[in-house]
């Protein structure tokens, strides 16, 4: 009942196999590989592995590229399945204008948080933050329902945007300081802060909205170089996706 668990962001492919699809699952092998090497899985990275019986997987990079996935996926039996954002899966409800519209990774990262509550501390509040190509910042209530959210660029595209936009600034190799005296530093100082900003003011405005100090939750590949610059607690989660991923198995496969 081995099962494989697909994030498929913009720049790379990570994956984690499990023994079952189900919350708490034990995680047998995991793995990433950036997207221009996906076509190397198959004889690589999941040449020895177990054959997986479910197969469910979060993609943003465009069906282009999940159909590379596929074609990667079909040394096995198994058929994939693909998460799409939806009015309510796994205990969250989706407030968005248009639900569909909703970025998948931002629709599994919520489930991923709200699964995390009610297995530890108790549901309350929460902005769920990841930090990739693109920064998200996502407010939730106890109730389970995603209240909307914020999209900024991530540090990469900020520094490019300011590269190719203004003459004689190249992205920096700086430090984050509280005052920075350089050009490498205020650049990357200015970034940093920007998204600690906007991380700060939607814990502010859910605090405002529901009457209880949220719960922030981090994840994704930079994650772990905002944490020093965050202004309000945060809990940094490195698989959130997996973990909304293992819920949404767990409803879908009745294991």
């Amino acid at each position: 009942m081995n099962f494989l668990a697909l994030d498929v962001g913009n720049t790379r492919l990570k994956w984690a196999l499990y023994d079952a699809p189900r919350v708490g699952a034990r995680e047998l092998a995991h793995g990433a590989q950036f997207l221009e090497n996906i076509e190397s899985l198959a004889d690589g990275d999941w040449a020895q592995l177990s054959e997986p019986t479910y197969v469910l997987g979060s993609v943003v990079a465009g069906d282009g590229v999940k159909r590379r996935v596929e074609e990667q996926l079909e040394i096995w039996d198994a058929q994939p399945h693909w998460v799409v954002s939806k009015d309510f899966e796994a205990g969250v409800s989706n407030g968005y204008d248009h639900p569909t519209r909703l970025g998948v990774d931002r629709w599994v990262a919520l489930i991923g948080a709200h699964q995390r509550m009610l297995h530890g501390g108790g549901l309350r509040p929460c902005v769920v933050v990841m930090v990739g190509t693109a920064v998200t910042v996502d407010a939730m209530d106890a109730s389970g329902k995603f209240l909307g959210g914020l999209i900024l660029p991530g540090h990469g595209i900020m520094l490019r945007a300011l590269e190719s936009g203004t003459a004689g600034l190249h992205v920096p190799t700086g430090e984050v300081v509280p005052f920075p005296t350089n050009t490498s530093d205020a650049l990357t100082s200015g970034g940093t802060f920007a998204i600690a900003g906007a991380v700060a003011h939607m814990v502010q405005q859910l605090h405002a909205h529901t009457g209880q100090m949220p719960r922030c939750i981090m994840t994704g590949g930079a994650g772990w170089k905002m944490l020093p610059s965050m202004t309000v607690d945060v809990e940094l989660v490195d698989h959130l996706i997996f973990e909304g991923l293992l819920h949404i198995a767990a409803t879908r496969f009745g294991t």
